[in-house]
């Protein structure tokens, strides 16, 4: 982060808000869900003097090093970005390589300095265009099936441009809306057609059908992956209550005057 012109700190609400905006921002990479929509963010701190300290936690201990390592350094990029942060910290607890990857990502390191020279440069950027792509088409899967909704024909989906889907109302699927077009323009997918498949190459009518049969797979497997990781959550941090009921453990903290609005799937 750049601490050279200070910026003046905003008041302890908009400091708060801004941080929780920021991990609203950060997605488990397998599942495209954000980590506050998942509750794996424990704690959240802001101090007088610019600091920010982030604790998250994970549904195994054996969750794969390189999913939480992507979390761990978009949580870690994402509050450095704020313009008034002046120190962060990210902490991974529970979690077989924390200590290693707590180090690694708070000095700025890659993936390959947590495991001391046992795997070679690994920075993990085939791995996030892999989940690109399947963040990509989910989130389009969503955007194509309000369009069908709405009563557009194969035809007029495959034509739109992205004016106008830009300019349409697509009600509950906004928010997929949004994050379509953010990955979209975020990766220079998105030209004058509002859907094309990751590779850039329009869709056809003709192949339009194999085309979505190929969207729901992908959406699947991520909502089977999801289920999967929310159950060994609740397994894992699952605590008798004081009134002796078992209640998740931590419980998501995302503060209740937390009002960013949600444009994402």
């Amino acid at each position: 982060m750049d601490t050279t012109t200070l910026v003046p700190l905003p008041d302890t609400a908009s400091r708060w808000n801004q941080v929780w905006a920021a991990l609203d921002l950060v997605n488990d990479p397998e599942l495209d869900e954000p980590i506050t929509d998942m509750g794996f963010v424990e704690k959240v701190a802001v101090d007088g003097e610019g600091g920010v300290d982030v604790a998250f936690r994970l549904p195994t201990y054996w969750c794969s090093p390189n999913f939480a390592f992507l979390m761990a350094q978009d949580i870690k990029s994402g509050i450095d970005a704020l313009s008034w942060v002046r120190r962060s910290d990210v902490q991974l607890l529970d979690h077989m390589a924390a200590e290693e990857m707590n180090t690694v990502v708070n000095a700025g390191g890659v993936f390959s300095d947590v495991f001391n020279g046992l795997i070679r440069g690994e920075d993990l950027k085939e791995l996030r265009e892999k989940f690109d792509l399947k963040a990509f088409q989910r989130r389009q899967e969503v955007v194509i099936k309000a369009l069908k909704a709405q009563g557009l024909t194969t035809e007029a989906i495959v034509t739109l441009t992205l004016a106008a889907l830009e300019a349409a109302d697509l009600g509950e699927a906004e928010r997929a809306k949004a994050r379509y077009l953010g990955l979209g323009r975020t990766k220079g997918i998105l030209g004058d057609l509002a859907l094309t498949t990751y590779q850039r190459a329009p869709l056809t009518a003709a192949g339009f059908a194999d085309y979505m049969g190929l969207l729901r797979s992908v959406r699947i497997n991520m909502e089977f992956s999801g289920s999967l990781c929310r159950g060994l959550k609740i397994s894992r941090y699952q605590e008798l209550d004081t009134n002796g009921v078992l209640a998740s453990f931590p419980p998501n903290p995302v503060p209740p005057n937390f009002t960013q609005a949600k444009h994402r799937v």
